[in-house]
């Protein structure tokens, strides 16, 4: 028996919350990216990149992707989530913008197999690949009465938008200094990430079975608000770790003492 996805079941306000929420977290990780280029020392330059990871990744990508998740609804079917699969869909977004990140870094020794000249475009792809895996271990973890088929444009389709949005955000981490451009790139960035996951549920139909067993496994917002919980609390680390961090003003002042050190000796 045929079924439709209802993309936007509790109404338009989840969608924009979703959007909201990739937006707040691709700022955060664009701010990490930046703080991690001006770095000397190569443990804080990690220690911000991971953290630039978590926010795009873990709060931008897949805190988005589960927003979304719950507005979505199959009229007629239980509808649950398998834990594992979710987890690794976690796994999978924040390590996949973890590795975007540190190709770019042409100072990360372990990166040095990448030649300068496509670093940008190994990292776009290689991000973008993980991005969109993170969506279908995220699909992959609907449990119905029934089967779920995915059609093959779509997920061809929200690939290709997977490595765009990649390449998009690895090269504002690149370029975007000033607070005022990365607001738009942070909006930019979400407008991808959300175009992702609407183009690969857009793909999903459903057939349902009468005769088969009830679907085991969270509900939604059960899965969700451990989730959500977690994730606002990693942004506030994040967010006052920013805000300890030096100024521009100081870093200028650092750099110009310790030049002014290397003249005098």
């Amino acid at each position: 028996m045929s079924h439709e996805l209802h993309h936007f079941s509790m109404g338009m306000w989840v969608f924009f919350l979703a959007w909201l929420t990739s937006i707040v977290g691709c700022y955060i990780g664009l701010t990490c990216a930046r703080r991690a280029r001006q770095a000397t020392v190569r443990r804080e330059k990690r220690r911000w990149t991971a953290l630039g990871s978590v926010a795009i990744g873990g709060i931008g990508v897949w805190l988005m992707h589960f927003i979304g998740m719950i507005g979505s609804d199959i009229p007629g079917a239980i509808v649950r989530f398998d834990l594992l699969p979710t987890s690794l869909s976690v796994v999978l977004a924040v390590g996949a913008t973890w590795f975007g990140l540190s190709v770019v870094d042409a100072d990360e020794p372990w990166m040095q197999w990448v030649p300068d000249e496509v670093r940008l475009p190994v990292g776009g792809v290689i991000m973008g690949l993980g991005v969109g895996a993170m969506h279908y271990s995220g699909t992959a973890a609907i449990r119905v009465s029934g089967t779920l088929d995915q059609a093959l444009p779509h997920v061809l389709a929200s690939f290709a938008i997977g490595i765009v949005a990649a390449f998009t955000a690895l090269w504002f981490s690149l370029e975007v200094d000033r607070r005022a451009v990365r607001v738009p790139a942070a909006a930019l960035m979400g407008c991808a990430v959300v175009a992702l996951h609407y183009t690969g549920m857009a793909g999903i139909s459903v057939a349902l079975d009468p005769l088969a067993q009830l679907p085991e496994g969270m509900t939604a917002v059960a899965l969700l608000f451990p989730g959500f919980v977690v994730g606002v609390i990693a942004l506030a680390i994040t967010v006052v770790l920013l805000m300890a961090a030096p100024s521009d003003q100081d870093l200028q002042h650092e750099y110009e003492i310790a030049d002014w050190i290397d003249d005098v000796r």
